[in-house]
């Protein structure tokens, strides 16, 4: 495993991601930021906490999301897969809706991700934030907001590692098992 960023590094790429939603965000809608489990949830709950500061009368909801049920791998992953809570307990209709996830490469888990969102609702616009776009798309979907580009060889993975999930800060890269 190679250390791609620091911790001083991925708080740079998450002030930049921040940055370029901000900068684009209607701040007299609705808006819904939803993470996709796991990492993308903790980065959504950071961005939503950091918007509360800086934006108090925003009206802003905060939502997870769990892909497992719409992966178009699911049957090929070995053992049983870990299954955890959708909790969108709030209406998607109309909503300038933000998905945030960690790391984007193939397009897979986020067109599963658009997929488990829409049977919550119809949100007026859904906007995709990642972290780190690594490129390598097998689908057409590309992120509106990134905070940092990085490339890995193929056949390698880009991991990122924070405090809530992993006691420590940083991106990764490892060869696939």
């Amino acid at each position: 495993m190679k250390r791609l960023l620091t911790a001083q590094q991925l708080d740079k790429a998450l002030d930049a991601l921040y940055d370029a939603v901000t900068a684009d965000m209607p701040k007299k809608e609705r808006i819904a930021v939803i993470g996709i489990r796991t990492r993308g949830e903790t980065i959504a709950r950071r961005f939503v906490a950091r918007l509360a500061e800086e934006y108090p009368k925003l009206s802003v909801d905060f939502g997870i999301l769990d892909i497992t049920f719409y992966r178009d791998d699911l049957a090929q992953r070995r053992g049983i897969p870990l299954v955890r809570a959708t909790e969108i307990d709030f209406d998607l209709d109309d909503t300038w809706a933000l998905l945030v996830d960690d790391v984007l490469q193939t397009g897979r888990s986020i067109r599963a991700a658009l997929d488990a969102l829409h049977d919550f609702g119809r949100p007026q616009c859904v906007r995709l934030g990642v972290l780190i776009d690594r490129g390598g798309r097998e689908l057409p979907i590309c992120a509106d907001y990134v905070g940092k580009k990085l490339s890995a060889p193929a056949g390698q993975r880009i991991q990122v590692k924070l405090r809530e999930n992993d006691d420590q800060e940083g991106a990764y890269v490892f060869k696939k098992a």
